[in-house]
């Protein structure tokens, strides 16, 4: 793994049910800051985890987000 980065065994998966819809990442600690973002078209699936630098992940658009919490829909 890079860095040794230390991995949570917390997985999203999110499914876009319309183009353009954003992923993004936010920091831990002190201050929250954006940290990266992904852009998916309808029908595209990215799976996603918590780290020691992900604290949060923010879904912007219409999808579909599973987590082991149950599903919930996004832009509705």
């Amino acid at each position: 793994m890079e860095n040794n980065e230390k991995v949570f065994n917390d997985y999203i998966v999110i499914k876009a049910k319309e183009n353009g819809v954003t992923i993004i990442g936010l920091t831990r600690g002190k201050d929250t800051k954006f940290h990266h973002s992904e852009k998916l078209d309808k029908g595209e699936v990215m799976i996603a985890q918590f780290t020691e630098h992900t604290s949060a992940i923010k879904v912007r658009g219409k999808a579909t987000v599973m987590t082991k919490h149950g599903v919930i829909e996004s832009g509705e």
